[in-house]
């Protein structure tokens, strides 16, 4: 079961793996994410192209569940204006084993991070707005998944 949900409202983390958990097997895994701030930054704007951005994330769920013996998958990605300290995204995994849990949850933390069509503006307290850039600690960390 892969279970893809982009949305403007927040999610209950708590409900999520409760649910993810009805799907069986001896391991979860979950990486929540949530803004982050410098001291300078206010709000990150997300925008995506919905039917874009659901295919994506749903290639990646399926790559991961190709990769890793796994019994459920859950993303939640929000979109919209997001203040510091908010929830950004949610990943689960759930398998029979630890490390294929831990191991497909960093997988899509990753790819999500690089491939994901998601559009991220930063607004600082000075009024100034920025594009955020790809970090190259992110390209070479899904690119690790490759090699």
């Amino acid at each position: 079961m892969i279970s893809i949900t982009v949305q403007e409202s927040d999610f209950d983390s708590g409900l999520e793996i409760k649910r993810l958990a009805t799907r069986g097997g001896g391991a979860m895994s979950s990486f929540i994410g949530q803004v982050r701030g410098d001291g300078k930054l206010v709000v990150l704007e997300l925008e995506h192209y919905p039917a874009m951005t659901e295919k994506a994330l749903r290639k990646i769920a399926v790559q991961a569940s190709n990769q890793w013996n796994l019994h459920g998958i859950t993303i939640v990605h929000r979109v919209g204006r997001l203040k510091v300290g908010e929830q950004i995204v949610l990943v689960c995994t759930c398998s029979d084993h630890r490390q294929a849990a831990i191991e497909a949850c960093s997988y899509i933390m990753d790819q999500l991070k690089t491939v994901a069509p998601f559009w991220k503006k930063e607004i600082l307290q000075n009024g100034t707005e920025n594009w955020v850039e790809e970090r190259q600690s992110d390209l070479e960390a899904a690119k690790s998944w490759r090699d």
